[in-house]
């Protein structure tokens, strides 16, 4: 059973970690941290995947890579609570702070409340740089503020890709429910989900990870389609198909 890691920057921590030492994992750190790059590099083998939130999404998004043979790292302000995750997800699972789930990942998975995200660029947008950020996030008003509007106004896709530059951004399963990873299948027919990004092979290895889980992928273009499929939007939280995606966002 693998426990808690902490990465080279962890000096770099700030209100989203702690100062707590709870454990640590041998890492072989040679190549550890490079990015993703080269068409079908992912094919075939394990993917390193940081995870920065462990909640109802994050939570079991981790457990179910983990489970088809993906490395992944859980992380949170509090990675001593998270041993459980530690439990059901051995061998493949490992947890620490938010500097070490940005260090340890090819991908790096933002399962946060949006209101976190321009911290986390602050803190650890270069341990991301280059590499695969998808972010979930779907912002509220009663939650992350009235700057909640301009995002939405912007789209939250790039609106949250504006704090990680350099990063390979993908907006993707904002629009699912997390009953729908236990229940990927809505009357015989799976789940969609919409993909946006300004890098095609980021959204391609995005799409292997939707379809590891259970669902379909939906290619939708570039970054700025994010807004098409942000909270209240025809299909958000819905269990549309695939199909019922590409009709409702004229995707052909």
């Amino acid at each position: 059973m693998k426990a808690m890691t902490r990465s080279p920057q962890s000096r770099l921590r700030s209100r989203v970690g702690t100062t707590a030492t709870v454990g640590a994992l041998v890492l072989s750190l040679a190549g550890i941290a490079a990015p993703l790059s080269g068409q079908g590099q992912q094919e075939g083998r394990a993917l390193r995947i940081g995870i920065i939130g462990a909640g109802a999404m994050g939570a079991p998004l981790g457990l179910k890579w983990a489970e088809v043979g993906h490395q992944v790292l859980f992380s949170s302000r509090n990675p001593e609570e998270l041993m459980d995750l530690v439990r059901q997800g051995a061998p493949r699972v490992s947890v620490g702070y938010a500097d070490a789930a940005a260090y340890f990942g090819e991908v790096i998975l933002l399962a946060v409340p949006p209101v976190a995200i321009p911290q986390l660029g602050e803190d650890f947008g270069e341990l991301m740089r280059g590499k695969i950020v998808i972010d979930i996030s779907n912002p509220r008003v009663d939650r992350d503020g009235e700057i909640t509007n301009e995002w939405l106004a912007m789209g939250t896709g790039e609106a949250m890709a504006q704090y990680l530059p350099g990063t390979r951004f993908v907006k993707a399963f904002n629009t699912v429910n997390p009953r729908n990873f236990a229940t990927p299948v809505r009357d015989g027919v799976r789940v969609g989900v919409p993909i946006a990004s300004d890098d095609a092979e980021a959204s391609m290895i995005t799409a292997a990870l939707v379809r590891d889980i259970g669902l379909e992928p939906v290619i939708a273009g570039p970054l700025a389609r994010a807004k098409e499929f942000d909270r209240g939007s025809p299909i958000w939280e819905t269990g549309a198909s695939a199909r019922e995606i590409r009709e409702t966002l004229n995707i052909r």
